[in-house]
Order: structure tokens, then sequence, then C-alpha cells
């Protein structure tokens, strides 16, 4: 299966999962729109999030992928089975001990880190605390998940490990619908949601465990031990759990500004969860995919194809996002409004929201271009230098929300995740240059600038069509105009920038094709 076709694959995978979140999202926004009450339910529900990064995702994709792949190649399935019970062991031990620490700890973590905000609101951090705890063994199931989707990847089996996340926004939905049916008050509304959390942790841990028993490994429970394999997985995970984490490191400092403040912290998660379509369909299948192709020809001795895997992603990834940028900035205003303008969620509540999401969006290349860029660093086993990258950013953006919340208050805090992650991207890029593990071609740098200049025609022709589609997606105007204006617009910018693309050479049919066609070379 070539590059490309296995990024459609995870992309494909993850979209749905993206399109079952912005149903999530409406219907959320609907029942508790910028309330306190929807304060609450994401403070409480970032926590877990933020471990689930930590422990999870940032760690195991950075390093337990290239060890498992390295075990399979050394000493074939049986040994890559060998090592992943290992690793289960260790992994299922640690995190039994962190939920009981952390459930213990609760009280603290929510004054003094998640929300002290909420401080002089007993009631408001006694809810986040209790919804919190009902959440947080969700980071349990998901960090198993995360393990067995590295499993998974490295086996090239992509589709289980891409489709999981559905279930979580399946089960909330389902809640969300249910107490909206009903009519439950927002409080009650917050509780099904917790609970819904954890029952999708446990759905997404079945679907991903069905999928590693299908590709032929089965997962027994070991005594954990210290041995070779488990150190060095050790070693190579810390850094790249920090790593991994950075986003929502940052909007974790971001939360704990913005809790100052009724409606911030639900204002940022709307705009958040829009970003994240782009960020996911495109960042996280060219990171899912990237790594154990580049960690294969790298241990296969085939620099020149690691060289063209690392380029060739750094194209697609330009080549989607750039246009997703510009159009985030300019249809940030209809893309709320026709989301979320509706019960609880206001006209005033979408132009906050709006600009918030044209920031983001002007930081969405580079946050998936850290996706694209980290792997070429793991592949080598390298996890401390994107670590202190990381860190570099998470200090930029602390001190740059400290400095821009008060004076432009929510969209002070997505400007400074926005800048730390352009940041981070250029000394992701410069480094990997620098040591000739990125290989610059002019070719490259040449359709980069040319994809930029059909960027700007798009938004030129944009900000034109929108005046004329002012009057359907006014505020107050049926649902049915406004997403058909929204799709008009979307399918004009497609249209133009595309067209732009190819005629002035930022984009070539034929190099497509061939990535199409292209299938990596197998080890030998």
């Amino acid at each position: 299966m070539s590059l490309v076709k296995k990024f459609a694959t995870v992309g494909g995978a993850t979209l749905g999962s993206r399109v079952f979140g912005f149903a999530r999202e409406t219907l959320m926004a609907a029942a508790l729109g910028t309330g306190p009450m929807a304060d609450v339910f994401y403070a409480a529900f970032r926590f877990p999030n933020l471990f689930r990064r930590l422990f999870a995702e940032g760690a195991f994709n950075a390093a337990f992928v290239p060890l498992f792949s390295k075990e399979i190649e050394a000493n074939g399935v049986d040994g890559a089975k060998r090592f992943s019970e290992e690793v289960f062991g260790v992994l299922f031990s640690a995190l039994l001990v962190i939920t009981i620490v952390m459930e213990l700890s609760m009280p603290l973590l929510v004054r003094f880190i998640i929300a002290p905000g909420f401080a002089d609101d007993a009631d408001k951090t006694s809810l986040t605390v209790r919804l919190a705890a009902v959440m947080f063994p969700y980071l349990m199931c998901m960090s198993l998940t995360a393990m067995m989707s590295g499993m998974l990847n490295s086996l090239h089996h992509f589709f289980a490990a891409a489709i999981a996340p559905v279930f979580l926004n399946l089960v909330m939905i389902s809640a969300l619908a249910y107490a909206l049916w009903i009519g439950t008050d927002p409080l009650t509304t917050a509780w099904y949601l917790a609970w819904s959390v954890l029952v999708a942790g446990i759905l997404q841990l079945a679907v991903v465990y069905v999928g590693v028993l299908r590709a032929g490994i089965s997962i027994r429970f070991r005594m954990p031990r210290m041995t070779p394999n488990v150190k060095r997985l050790l070693v190579l995970a810390v850094p790249a759990a920090m790593t991994g984490g950075v986003t929502q490191i940052n909007q974790i400092i971001g939360q704990a500004i913005a809790s100052s403040k009724e409606g911030a912290i639900a204002a940022l998660q709307y705009a958040d969860r829009i970003y994240q379509l782009p960020l996911g369909v495109v960042g996280v299948a060219v990171g899912v995919v990237l790594l154990p192709e580049l960690a294969r020809a790298l241990k296969s001795g085939h620099m020149k194809e690691a060289a063209s895997i690392q380029n060739r992603s750094l194209e697609f990834v330009l080549f989607l996002t750039l246009p997703a940028a510009g159009g985030l900035w300019i249809l940030s205003d209809a893309i709320i409004r026709v989301l979320y303008e509706r019960g609880a969620f206001s006209p005033e509540n979408t132009v906050v929201v709006a600009s918030i999401l044209a920031i983001y969006g002007l930081g969405l290349p580079g946050f998936v271009m850290i996706k694209a860029l980290q792997p070429g660093f793991y592949a080598r086993e390298d996890t401390r230098t994107p670590m202190r990258f990381t860190m570099i950013s998470v200090v930029i953006n602390s001190g740059l929300a400290i400095t821009l919340f008060p004076l432009i208050a929510e969209r002070g805090i997505a400007t400074a995740e926005a800048c730390a992650g352009w940041i981070n991207t250029v000394l992701l890029f410069t480094t990997l240059l620098r040591r000739g593990d990125l290989v610059w071609e002019w070719a490259l740098a040449r359709r980069t600038v040319l994809l930029l200049v059909a960027t700007g025609v798009m938004c030129a022709a944009l900000t034109y069509a929108l005046g004329h589609a002012g009057p359907w997606l006014a505020p107050g105007t049926g649902l049915l105009h406004q997403v058909t204006a929204l799709f008009a617009l979307i399918g004009i910018a497609m249209v133009v920038y595309f067209a732009t693309a190819f005629l002035i050479g930022g984009a070539d049919l034929g190099m497509i094709r061939r990535n199409l066609k292209r299938k990596p070379r197998k080890a030998g």
C-alpha cells in the first residue's frame, strides 16, 4: 500500500471520528452553551485528556513503535508478542498506581492546576473534582488502547486503531441526545457525559484488543519486570510523553488562566474542536503512518528512501493545511454560526468563538507540521531533542498567555498556542536540516511558495463571495439556508485553490499519481 493510501486510510477513519465529534459539540453547545456547567465539564475532562497524551499517545507512538518494529524484524512475531507482554505488565501496574494517586489528590489538583479560577466558588470546585474523579480512569483505558494501537500500526493494520476514537463520540452523543430528549438540567447532563466518557474508554480498548487478536497476537498479563527492552522503552518514552502532550500541556495552561473568566474555557474548547478536524485528519494520519515507515526504511539502511518519505509527507501536509488555514481565517464566523448557534449558544458566543478559531487557523500548518517532523527524530530513537523544543514552546506559550489574556481575553490564549506551535515547528525543521536527516529540496521550497500564492487567491475569492452570501448567513436565518451557503463557499474555495495550485505549478498531477502508486521498498 502506498504512503498516500495509508494516509487516506488513517485520515478517513479519523475524519469519521471528527465528524461525530462535531455532532457531539453541536449537541453540547445546544445543551450547555458557554455557561458555568460547560466550563466545569471541560475543565474536568481536560485533565484525563492531558494524561492520556502524556502517558499514552505521545510515549507509545514515539518509543514503542520503533522498538516493537525492531523486535518483529529481529525475532519475528513471537519476539514482538513477548516484548508487548512485558510492556503490558509494567504499563498496567504503573497506570493503576497513577490512577489511585490522582483520584486521592483530585481536590488539590483542581484547586491549584486544573481550574484555580474556580477557587472562589466552592460548588463549582466540588463538582469539577467529582466529575474528574469519574473520568480519570479513562486514562487507564486509553493508555492501554494506545499501546495496542502502536502494535497495530507497526503491523500495518491502521484501520482499527484509527476508528476506535469514534466510540467516544458515539457514546457521548447518545448521552447528550438522551439528556436533551428527556429535558434534564445542565447538572444532570454533565453527569451523564462524565459516565459516558468512562464507558467509551472501555469500548475503545475492546475494539483495538480485538484488532490485535485478528492481527495474530494475543496478549496475556505478565508480572511487571524491568527487562532490558522495558528499560529502553522507558528511556525513550519519558521525554516522548512530554513531547507528545505538548498541545494538551499548552491547553491546560491556557485553561488555568482562562478559568478566571466565565465561559472562556468552553469558548476555547468549541473552537479547538473545529481546528482539530484538519489537524486530526492530516496531522494524525501523517504521524501514525510516517513513524513506522521511517523506522522501517532507516533500519533497512535505505537513507534516500527515508529522506523521500519525510519530504513527501511535508509536501502532503502543506498542500492540504495551507488552504485549510486560509479557510478557517475567512469563514470562522460562518462556521461557528452554522455549527453551534442555537439553544443556549447565542450570537455573542459566536463572535467570541469565531475570533479564537481564526487565530487557531493561522497556527494550523505549524501544528500539523510538528506531527510530520517529530517522526524524523523518533524513528532514530531520539526523543530528547523534541522534548527540549517542547519545553521551550511551553515556556513561550505560558509567557504569552499570561501577558495577552488581560489584554485580549481568550484570543490571547489562542495566539499564545499558535505562536508556540510555529516556534516548535521551526526548531524541529532546522535541527533535522542541520543534522542532514532532512534533505533540502529547492523544488519543494518553490512549490510551497506557489501553494501560498494559491491560498492567497483562494482567500481573496472567498472574501468576495462572502459579501454576496452574507444575507444567507445572517443570525436568525434558517439552518438550511446557512448550511447551503457555507457548503457553497467551501466548494468555491476548493475549486479556486486546486485550480490555481495546479495552474501555477504548486501541485502536479503526475507527482500525485506517482505518490499514489508508489509502494515503499521492502526491507531485505
